[in-house]
């Protein structure tokens, strides 16, 4: 309901009673605890989008006419390959939704796309129509990218730049597992940052004309119902060798606990764009992060927990993750963000 409750905000802004419309459609907004079904939520997107004829609904300065998806979506469909569809993405909402700025960077291995407001969407930065414009537009970019190239593109983490949301749980679902929330500082602007797999940004585009008239049936509200493939596979093996900690367990290992073959295993993670190196190496990442700014545990015993025989190899391991050795991470973060006593 909360997703509903961000799409109305516009209406509510001019002053418009939505209940003859959300009656008309089955929903009751009242019921705050209630679900309601894709099928509905996608109408009601679409609903709103015709009535106003602003497929931004109503939440900027100025209109995102009807039309703009199509538009977006086939000047992306010549592109080569993602990196180049995001671009031409940016260019085009450039114009069409001045509000929001879209941009992509790479930087060793990892790529994120930015969503930066460009003025204030609210004073209040928690308000239901600022956080939804930052979910709607990450959704409708993330959608499109999974479309163009034809497979789930799985979000490593988001952080989004408000508190978190009374509805936030369902992030997990429809974004990632990994939400982070930053609230933007009172009077400032907020920027959101998606990671993924840079990788995926030289995927070569798989939809054609056809394809895309297909896909604009229903859209744009159709979008809000292609929910991510979860990352089963990433999940499974990250789950696995975490319950095995501080045992390290291989590959084969993997494979015989899954009754599927090593070559199995190393094309699913492949199709959801890690590995099984990237697992192992991240998952023990974020253990050892939590570990070194949530307790006071000595280094060595950190780095036995985490599955390393040697603690030369866990300095060594963590100064690739962050530029520095672990005993001067603890005490920089103590310096910025401990309480004070």
């Amino acid at each position: 309901m909360g997703f509903v409750s961000g799409m109305l905000a516009g209406l509510l802004r001019r002053g418009t009673d939505p209940k003859p419309l959300l009656t008309t459609l089955g929903i009751d907004i009242a019921d705050t605890a209630s679900r309601i079904p894709v099928e509905r939520y996608a109408a009601l997107y679409n609903q709103l989008n015709r009535l106003f004829d602003d497929e931004a609904f109503g939440l900027f300065s100025q209109p995102m006419r009807a039309g703009s998806f199509e538009f977006l979506c086939r000047g992306c469909l010549s592109a080569t390959t993602l990196a180049e569809a995001l671009a031409r993405a940016s260019r085009f909402l450039h114009i069409v939704l001045p509000d929001l700025a879209v941009s992509v960077r790479r930087s060793h291995g990892h790529a994120e796309l930015v969503i930066a407001e460009t003025r204030k969407l609210a004073d209040d930065g928690d308000d239901a129509g600022r956080v939804f414009a930052f979910e709607w537009l990450l959704r409708l970019l993330h959608g499109l990218a999974c479309w163009l190239v034809g497979r789930g593109i799985s979000l490593d983490s988001v952080i989004f730049p408000y508190r978190k949301p009374p509805h936030f749980a369902d992030y997990a679902l429809i974004f990632t597992e990994d939400s982070r929330f930053a609230p933007t500082v009172p009077g400032g602007t907020g920027t959101l940052v998606a990671s993924f797999n840079a990788n995926l940004l030289d995927l070569p585009l798989r939809r054609d004309e056809a394809a895309l008239q297909t896909f604009l049936d229903g859209a744009p509200g159709k979008i809000t119902m292609l929910y991510r493939r979860d990352r089963e596979m990433v999940s499974r093996v990250r789950d696995l060798l975490r319950a095995a900690l501080p045992d390290t367990l291989s590959l084969e290992n993997i494979a015989e606990r899954l009754h599927l073959s090593p070559r199995t295993i190393h094309r699913r993670l492949e199709e959801e764009g890690s590995s099984f190196r990237a697992i192992k190496d991240a998952l023990r990442r974020d253990l050892a992060l939590a570990r070194l700014t949530k307790s006071r545990d000595p280094i060595a015993q950190v780095a036995a927990d985490l599955g390393y025989a040697d603690t030369s190899a866990f300095y060594r391991a963590f100064v690739d993750w962050t530029g520095m050795a672990p005993m001067h991470y603890r005490r920089q973060w103590l310096e910025r963000y401990a309480p004070p006593k």
